[in-house]
């Protein structure tokens, strides 16, 4: 990433390569004057309503977050104001893969859809976007609790496991957010999308962890709600960022549910209201729900069913072993003696080894291109485990270096060749190298034989971790998923443009102070050219309305807006609060 994009702050600039490829430039002059009379219209909504239903940081924090009512923020801004908290922002296009998304939140960065939605989709849009992304996320994000269960859930996050069903979900719903925004479009490709997204969704089987956690982030990060039962506070970015469900969820009809480990049990629909919500009494509730689930995670757990788990994902996972060797790469194969217990695992494809999160020398996916396979478990009629071992204790056993040894494991794996060479790392025998080696079971299966090469022997009892990734984050860099399909980018017509102009001209009028009658003029060339606008509408009213010399003009918008409502009831509710707006003479700080 270049320095353009590291905005002079310190998170961003130390987020790892594999999560720069995610990184977009938010391309600030492509926002469009109709652009930024959208986040006005939200941002005056959310401030008018939110002041009294958000949680108490929110309208300080907007300030806090570098937000202001009247423009789309720049990330700059938004990142010289996060940076006095500890945190960063980045851009990104559009839905990012759940796991890359967690680990940017370990790393204290908010990621930020550069897009917004469009003017028919001012209310909600189910694709991520600036308004969602800044207005939700960040201004709690000043909050200490709730930033450090942020970071928390970004941290555990990374090491969750998830199944490939899950990216075949996240590539339905990222499809469906982007179909959604595209102008014009074919309402039946709308609804294929929408059925495919339902079909994976009920198809995910059992629910992988990183499923799991997604459903606790989102019942707290994106729809939650925080102190009493009764009349609890809106803190999850979902509500927020929505000026319609911000106001429908209070309704009694959506069920109000303590927050607990049993939210896990509840799966969410993104094209929908949610018809239930949880309330959490403190933010150190989130963090000890998740506290809960971590206790329950392959990574500290490890076994059979973790790696079961990774095999499953059909991606780059880690498995630690107890002498504290890491083996990262696709697992293809988990082998089992009579009492259930693993007695040898495998991987296919390019492979590494590691140690506390840094590779081994030589061990690098180059090395082990074709996969890699080590037994586990006890050696026969030994007391002391292999990993504990000492040179001497080897001595004591006649293990030389360039002398065949053989062992026998209580499993039935015997490894039987020319040992090279031992690796030790903080008193741990973690490694044994042995050329002209063959690994057998007394079931007469072979794992390896003689003209494979060098017989790396990766060293421990039991595997007690196992997480999504590779365990040295420098390493498969290029392997991380990037989905090919991009958000859809607007083409405007002759007509849109003039549109545009129309609110760069009310911007100017407003932000110059005038009182002149060039806004009778832009009024005009609203009602005779723009028959469906409202938006417009109102922000020349606005104008008019301060102004005693412009009451005609005033008078003349005002019964438009009924007219607009009769014959497009949909704008009804938008028109609406608008008015409530103007007609309270709100101050926006």
């Amino acid at each position: 990433m270049n320095t353009f994009l590291e905005y002079n702050n310190k998170q961003v600039a130390n987020l790892p390569l594999h999560l720069r490829k995610y990184i977009v430039e938010q391309a600030y002059e492509k926002y469009t004057p109709v652009d930024h009379a959208v986040w006005r219209y939200v941002m005056r909504q959310n401030y008018s309503y939110l002041k009294n239903v958000a949680y108490y940081p929110y309208i300080p924090g907007l300030k806090k977050a570098g937000l202001t009512i009247e423009k789309i923020p720049s990330l700059q801004e938004i990142n010289d104001a996060l940076s006095e908290i500890g945190w960063g922002a980045v851009t990104v296009d559009g839905f990012i893969p759940p796991a890359a998304f967690m680990e940017f939140q370990a790393y204290r960065v908010l990621v930020i859809a550069a897009d917004i939605r469009q003017l028919e989709h001012i209310e909600y849009t189910s694709a991520p976007d600036i308004i969602h992304e800044s207005a939700g996320h960040a201004p709690i994000i000043s909050d200490t609790k709730y930033n450090q269960y942020l970071s928390y859930l970004g941290k555990i996050g990374t090491k969750a496991l998830f199944s490939s069903k899950d990216y075949e979900l996240y590539e339905s719903i990222r499809a469906l957010s982007i179909l959604k925004e595209v102008a014009n479009v074919d309402q039946n490709e709308i609804e294929k999308a929408e059925a495919l997204v339902l079909y994976n969704q009920q198809n995910l089987g059992t629910p992988s962890e990183m499923a799991l956690l997604s459903r606790l982030q989102w019942w707290t990060v994106e729809y939650g709600l925080i102190g009493e039962l009764e009349s609890p506070k809106i803190y999850g970015a979902g509500l927020l960022s929505s000026i319609g469900e911000s106001a429908s969820c209070m309704r009694p009809e959506v069920k109000k549910i303590p927050y607990t480990i049993d939210a896990l049990n509840y799966s969410y629909d993104i094209t929908k209201e949610q018809p239930q919500l949880f309330v959490t009494p403190t933010f150190q509730n989130l963090i000890d729900v998740l506290e809960q689930f971590e206790q329950k995670m392959a990574y500290r757990v490890g076994g059979l069913d973790s790696v079961l788990k990774a095999i499953e994902c059909k991606n780059i996972c880690t498995s630690t072993f107890s002498s504290g060797i890491q083996v990262s790469g696709v697992f293809s194969n988990v082998y089992v003696d009579k009492n259930n217990q693993i007695k040898y695992i495998q991987t296919t494809g390019p492979t590494t080894l590691s140690y506390k999160d840094h590779l081994l020398d030589g061990h690098g996916p180059t090395y082990h291109k074709d996969g890699f396979g080590a037994p586990l478990g006890q050696l026969l009629h030994h007391r002391k485990k292999l990993e504990d071992c000492t040179i001497e204790d080897l001595n004591t056993l006649g293990w030389e270096l360039n002398s065949t040894i053989q062992l026998n494991f209580e499993n039935g794996i015997t490894v039987e060749g020319i040992l090279t060479n031992t690796l030790y790392k903080e008193n741990k025998l973690i490694l044994l190298s042995f050329e002209n080696c063959k690994v057998t079971d007394t079931d007469g299966k072979c794992y390896f034989e003689p003209a494979w090469g060098t017989f790396d022997m990766a060293v421990g009892n039991t595997i007690d971790s196992v997480f999504n990734g590779t365990a040295d984050k420098n390493i498969f860099e290029d392997q991380l998923y990037v989905s090919p399909q991009r958000t859809f980018q607007q083409n405007y017509s002759s007509k849109d443009l003039i549109y545009q102009n129309i609110f760069q001209e009310i911007r100017n009028y407003r932000e110059q102070k005038k009182s002149d009658d060039s806004l009778l003029d832009i009024w005009k060339n609203i009602k005779n050219n723009f028959k469906e606008d409202w938006l417009a509408a109102l922000e020349i009213l606005e104008l008019a309305d301060t102004d005693t010399s412009k009451e005609i003009l005033s008078t003349e918008i005002r019964a438009y807006l009924k007219v607009q409502i009769d014959t497009y009831p949909k704008f009804t509710k938008l028109i609406k609060d608008g008015l409530s707006i103007i007609d309270a003479k709100l101050k926006f700080e």
